[in-house]
């Protein structure tokens, strides 16, 4: 028992002894603090993108590239420390998305290109259809600062067409599956056919072969967008399940029979691509932008052509009315002209779509159509791509072109000169 208890003594010596060391050691230098990477960005009029009521004396809360919170100035907390950025006057909408382009096929023609978009306000752009072998698809997997991002559709699919750029031309249905096959191992991000005669010059791509890409298409989960011209080739590409208008119809005003076939196909889209006028424009909007010499060539070709005021009657009659009966519009420019959307705004807006509904059209909804998932609206866990101006557009569509800023991903665009 002595023994025992002798043990337990030195023990609890040994225990004491160290607790005492313990209690003599240094402490541990406390962390520094994380720096705050926050930026608010107050006092604007917010639109969403999402059509629904503009936010006066809004807070938009962006953290590392991303949009954490967004809400009227007492409904959201700023963080501490955050740096703030003051936009009493401004209006901010989400940075636009075009959903129908035709961007350059060599690797610094096409990051020109996307640096252009930027400087526009552009956050992303779709090339449809015309990016053959060589194309730097890569691309698309890149994050290049004060650039917009890129998706293609790869090479697009049609009947023959000599003389004009060659896509894939096919003549036999096993052609049109092999056509997409070949795009879907380049890992295109939608398969894009072309069903027009190009004013009976060609033979245009028939049902069956149409019929065959869609389905071919849809068993790799692809989405399908038709470039149409005529309202019945757009009704029977409804019957054959397509996915995308990548025009509206332009042979003529649609009818009751094409509405109620739209409206029983919910989930299909229209990029309308408006086309020119044909009327004067007032480029003035661009000085100070484009440099003196590209504003002078665009001004040699700014007249009045009759022709062109006509056939955008026809687009214009039957926009208003898909969009009146409900159909989603997505938006594009078609081409390669950085400041197009502005136009196209403006031209949808004569159409008779209202400006609220054409940024809608303009941002969230080309942004879902095109597969730019964190893109499109003001909302917390979206990409922090967006567009500070100095007057509201909703009042005015041309306001959409007073540009003060444009940031993307968090980081404001250089706009000290057009690249």
């Amino acid at each position: 028992m002595n023994r025992i208890m002798r043990v337990l003594s030195v023990q609890g010596v040994s225990i004491v002894g160290l607790l005492a060391m313990a209690g003599c050691a240094k402490a541990p230098e406390p962390q520094a603090a994380a720096p705050v990477t926050a930026v608010v960005y107050e006092g604007a009029t917010l639109l969403a993108g999402d059509g629904l009521t503009p936010v006066e004396n809004g807070l938009l809360v962006v953290d590392q590239g991303r949009i954490v919170a967004v809400g009227a100035a007492g409904a959201v907390t700023a963080p501490a420390g955050a740096a703030h950025v003051d936009l009493k006057g401004k209006t901010v909408i989400p940075a636009i998305i075009d959903g129908h382009t035709h961007l350059s096929t060599n690797r610094d023609a096409l990051l020109l290109d996307l640096k252009r978009r930027a400087f526009f306000g552009v956050a992303a752009a779709l090339s449809l259809g015309t990016d053959g072998d060589g194309t730097p698809l890569e691309v698309r997997d890149e994050v290049i600062p004060g650039s917009a991002r890129y998706r293609s559709a790869g090479l697009g699919i049609t009947a023959p067409e000599p003389g004009r750029n060659p896509v894939h031309w096919v003549t036999t249905e096993e052609e049109a599956r092999a056509a997409v096959q070949a795009e879907i191992a380049r890992k295109a991000d939608f398969i894009k056919v072309w069903v027009d005669d190009r004013d009976g010059k060609y033979k245009k791509l028939s049902p069956a072969l149409y019929r065959a890409v869609i389905d071919e298409a849809h068993k790799a989960g692809l989405k399908t967008a038709a470039h149409i011209f005529a309202l019945d080739d757009a009704k029977e590409l409804l019957r054959a399940g397509i996915d995308i208008f990548a025009h509206g119809v332009r042979d003529r005003d649609i009818d009751d029979e094409f509405i109620a076939m739209v409206k029983a196909r919910p989930n299909v889209v229209l990029i309308p691509n408006m086309g020119a006028r044909g009327v004067v424009a007032d480029l003035g909007w661009l000085s100070g932008a484009l440099p003196a010499e590209a504003l002078a060539k665009l001004q040699e070709t700014n007249q009045d052509q009759p022709p062109l005021q006509k056939a955008y009657a026809i687009q214009a009659r039957n926009l208003k009315k898909l969009s009146d009966a409900g159909m989603t519009i997505g938006f594009g420019t078609d081409g390669n002209t950085p400041w197009g959307p502005y136009v196209e705004m403006e031209d949808m807006v004569i159409a008779g779509m209202t400006p609220a509904q054409v940024l809608v059209s303009a941002t969230r909804n080309s942004a879902a159509i095109s597969g730019f998932t964190d893109q499109g609206t003001l909302a917390a866990g979206k990409s922090a791509d967006f567009v500070v101006l100095d007057a509201n557009p909703l009042e005015d569509i041309m306001n959409a072109r007073k540009i003060a800023d444009v940031y993307l991903r968090g980081v404001k665009v250089e706009r000290g000169a057009y690249p």
